[in-house]
């Protein structure tokens, strides 16, 4: 009895997942929405599993579907917290801009205003002549948010 997953097969399985993972990278560099960031990492994490179970399928052997299992319920517990950091983040500052939270970072570390430097972009030359061109945030221009008072913490 001969098993009908074949090598074609599993190309194609290996590519679904590689193309999942990829789109997942892609959404978690070029965005700048917790959002958007959380659920592209869910993206990464089922094209990994999806390359897992069409290995352990191909081989014969169940290990790829434990991993996957294993890799479900790290997705799960990631959705509670990750849930959980969300509103406690939305409730401090009123947004859920990453470039919002650049304060907490490790000392002597500077922190960086993508917006306004992709506000002040201005068409320049080099000094050996070439231009330069603007470059854009990858989620555009951050809005201005109004300030609640009675949304913030009290310190």
């Amino acid at each position: 009895m001969t098993d009908p997953f074949s090598i074609e097969l599993l190309t194609n399985y290996l590519l679904v997942g590689a193309a999942l993972f990829a789109l997942g990278m892609l959404g978690f560099i070029a965005r700048r929405n917790l959002i958007v960031m959380f659920l592209s990492a869910e993206m990464m994490l089922q094209g990994v599993a999806l390359s897992l179970v069409a290995f352990g399928r191909f081989h014969g052997n169940w290990s790829g579907q434990i991993f996957t299992i294993v890799i479900l319920t790290i997705a799960a517990c990631e959705a509670s917290i990750a849930l959980a950091l969300i509103v406690v983040l939305y409730n401090r500052r009123s947004s859920l801009d990453v470039t919002v939270w650049q304060d907490v970072r490790e000392p002597g570390i500077e922190p960086v205003d993508v917006a306004a430097e992709a506000r002040g972009a201005v068409l320049a030359t080099d000094a050996d002549g070439t231009e330069t061109y603007p470059t854009l945030t990858p989620a555009g221009v951050e809005p201005a948010h109004p300030i609640r008072p009675w949304t913030e913490r009290r310190r």
